[in-house]
């Protein structure tokens, strides 16, 4: 862009402040529902989570963009001058002593970045260099002529503003003028303003002030307030200014929202049980594990069918259903036997499933949430994590932290040794091996994952092979061994190349990956790219067979919850077992109840309820049934 096109901060604002681009609080409201509470009769706004998801991705888009813009304002000539506004202007430069004494190298250096980077693009530049009682004006038609006035400045004297403004004040063919001063002006801010607003009265000229390096407060004191007074702009420079120094470095998560405490202790958690995946608590808690399997609830009454030759009958006889007990039932083999149902049994067992479903739920729940929600359940003694800090996650650095955070907080308490090592173009490891997992070390590694900032690609294969040959040099020695993958997208390499390399150290031993794909909203075209993409779907096909080719589990999640998680479906599966098998104990009692008749209901009722109801029904008042007709009634019916 040329810099005769370049906007002003006020003027950029106008397209990309928060409140142009819908994105204020106001703006985020009226996407709500306004519902009822039912509890206390309040009105209250709801939200749906992809709106709110949509309106957070925005607002972190509106502040990288806001991080770039300062980013340009603080480079190059910008950072030393500001933006120069007008086409037509008029240069006063102070070239007093103390300005253009030892530091006036530097200072014809950063005139001759500004006449080369700003200057260039003006239509007409009127050069003035002021001392105390003597000034020079130059209208320099071209540049070569600006750099050789620049090279040949130097000191002498005071700094005689008054004098400089009303030579140059007498121009009227200036739009723009700009004050370059290093020290204190000779007169007071309130002498310079009125004078500058009685000679611009009617005439539009912007005013730029600017303090080049002033040792003391009174320069940039005096010129802003010239500034303010006149309506025009003020820039401070000074090569020493930390906070400026600072700003600079700052990323995009700098600006990035936080959840409160953030940056704060953790507040370590010690579990009060030991952590199983749901594979292995399905072992105790399974349908099989409890007998409550149909198969075996209905083995005690289940015969096959018998075909056997009788003797005394001289022929083979076949065994036959008692209609009304029995039934047939295709067993989980394939073959086919004689059940007796038992409707009472039946329904006892009705009621256990219905329980065991309900625990079951209860487990999907806890997994849901927490650092669960993002992590599944972390049951290995010994745990390396590998951590996805591309440039590509700038905007989520804050989610990835934090994900971290209740993962040392939550689950790692109890292990034995752990180890962090984030990955980019290029490998960071907390600590050279692992470590025990003491309350020391986790704050330690805490501190250390605040420091992470987003750079480069996804070397994953790098910080897999550090694991797998330093962390993990002796697994083979140590049991529980677990490796757990925090990324958002498919890595630099090729996948069928870490598929064979995972397959290859993760086979014979205990070692597994454990894959935690967190699912972000794509990228940006306009903004960085990364080096390899594929869509959410082929990504999440990707690691669920890695995953599984590690032994491990795949869990995919994104800022609106759960999306697959291979702990949760193995769960769904047992409960929709046991659905089934209640629709096939409900099958059988129907079945059989079509051919024995309306006997079989009260087989469903206890017998002491049944006992009841027979004692009040022999109780209840018997209908009296009216008299025969006799022969006179019969007569007068006639």
């Amino acid at each position: 862009m040329r810099y005769s096109e370049v906007q002003t901060t006020e003027e950029w604002l106008r397209n990309h402040s928060l409140e142009s681009m819908q994105l204020t609080l106001e703006d985020l409201l009226k996407k709500g529902n306004i519902v009822l509470n039912a509890r206390n009769a309040t009105e209250q706004i709801e939200f749906a989570a992809k709106t709110v998801v949509h309106f957070e991705s925005k607002l972190s888009e509106a502040i990288e963009l806001y991080h770039q813009r300062i980013q340009w304002l603080l480079e190059d000539s910008r950072k030393v001058f500001g933006l120069i506004k007008g086409n037509k202007v008029g240069l006063l430069v102070d070239v007093s002593d103390i300005n253009c004494g030892p530091r006036l190298f530097e200072f014809q250096k950063d005139l001759l970045c500004l006449i080369d980077e700003q200057l260039c693009y003006k239509k007409e530049l009127y050069f003035l260099s002021f001392v105390y009682n003597n000034f020079l004006i130059f209208c320099l038609p071209s540049l070569d002529e600006a750099r050789q006035w620049v090279q040949e400045l130097q000191p002498s004297g005071g700094c005689n503003l008054l004098k400089a403004l009303k030579k140059v004040l007498t121009m009227r063919e200036l739009n723009s003028l700009v004050l370059i001063v290093g020290s204190c002006p000779d007169q007071s801010s309130e002498i310079l303003s009125d004078y500058i607003q009685q000679c611009t009265l009617g005439r539009e000229l912007l005013i730029h002030t600017i303090t080049y390096e002033c040792s003391n407060h009174v320069p940039p004191a005096v010129l802003k307030n010239l500034a303010k007074v006149v309506g025009g702009r003020y820039h401070c420079y000074s090569s020493k200014n930390e906070v400026g120094l600072e700003f600079t470095k700052l990323t995009p998560a700098s600006f990035l929202p936080k959840p409160p405490k953030h940056e704060g202790p953790l507040v370590i958690q010690m579990p009060s049980f030991l952590v199983k995946t749901s594979a292995g608590w399905l072992k105790t808690n399974g349908l099989k594990a409890k007998k409550l399997s149909l198969y075996q609830v209905l083995a005690p009454n289940a015969f096959s069918p018998v075909e056997e030759f009788v003797p005394i009958l001289q022929k083979t006889v076949s065994s036959t259903l008692h209609e009304k007990a029995m039934m047939q039932f295709e067993w989980h083999d394939g073959t086919v036997k004689n059940v007796h149902v038992d409707p009472p049994i039946l329904y006892d067992y009705q009621k256990q499933l219905n329980r065991t479903v309900r625990m079951y739920e209860r487990r999907i729940d806890w997994l849901s949430i927490a650092s669960r929600r993002i992590w599944g359940t972390v049951c290995e003694r010994r745990v390396v994590i590998l951590v996805d800090i591309s440039v590509t996650n700038s905007l989520y650095i804050i989610h990835i932290q934090h994900s971290l955070r209740l993962l040392l907080e939550e689950q790692m308490s109890n292990k034995d040794f752990f180890n962090i090592i984030a990955f980019g173009s290029d490998i960071k490891y907390w600590k050279p091996e692992m470590v025990p997992s003491n309350p020391e070390n986790l704050q330690s590694a805490w501190r250390w994952v605040l420091s992470l900032q987003c750079k480069g690609s996804r070397n994953f294969m790098s910080a897999l092979r550090r694991a797998v040959e330093i962390d993990f040099k002796d697994k083979d020695k140590h049991v529980s061994p677990g490796l757990y993958l925090l990324t958002t997208g498919v890595p630099d390499q090729e996948m069928h190349a870490v598929s064979t390399y995972v397959a290859d150290v993760c086979g014979g031993c205990d070692l597994q990956l454990h894959v935690c794909l967190f699912s972000v909203n794509g990228f940006d075209p306009n903004g960085i790219i990364p080096s390899r993409y594929a869509s959410p779907n082929e990504t999440a096909s990707t690691f669920r067979e890695i995953a599984h080719t590690a032994n491990g589990r795949f869990h995919w999640f994104g800022e609106t919850g759960i999306y697959e998680s291979d702990d949760i479906s193995i769960i769904v599966s047992e409960m929709e077992k046991a659905v089934n098998y209640s629709q096939k104990c409900a099958l059988l009692v129907e079945s059989l109840k079509q051919r024995s008749g309306t006997q079989l209901v009260n087989q469903f009722i206890p017998e002491e309820d049944l006992k009841m109801l027979l004692k009040k029904e022999r109780t209840r008042a018997q209908k009296l049934l009216p008299p025969k007709p006799t022969a006179l009634t019969l007569a007068r019916m006639v």
